[in-house]
């Protein structure tokens, strides 16, 4: 199993960046995935979910109408576009994959580094 972020980097502020998480090893069309966050000295947290066939997203009130999380089932791969970027969203982005059920899991990926900064 893997989860592999991407395009994580420095932005100034009110800037834009497109996070990609590239998926293998599991059935991605059957997996909730989603992008969660951690800053330095807090605890991870939710960004936003997007459902296995995409039709369902929830984003954290920080990020509403700023981010956008997206899929695409045929890559394999799950994106968060985030733009009006703010110095609060620095932080490290990860990648989860969850199923629940008979066939259930919980997958991360190592993460990528967001710094919004002048």
């Amino acid at each position: 199993v893997q989860l592999v972020e991407s395009g994580g980097g420095l932005v100034q502020p009110g800037g834009s960046l497109r996070l990609s998480c590239a998926a293998s090893g599991f059935t991605f069309s059957s997996s909730s995935m989603s992008w969660y966050r951690q800053a330095p000295g807090k605890e991870r947290e939710l960004v936003a979910t997007i459902s296995s066939a995409g039709g369902t997203t929830n984003y954290a009130n920080s990020v509403k109408d700023r981010f956008t999380i997206s899929r695409d089932n045929a890559k394999n791969t799950v994106y968060l576009q985030m733009s009006s970027l703010k110095p609060g969203d620095r932080a490290v982005y990860y990648c989860n994959a969850r199923r629940f059920g008979l066939i259930s899991y919980n997958y991360w990926g190592q993460g990528t580094q967001v710094t919004v900064s002048s």
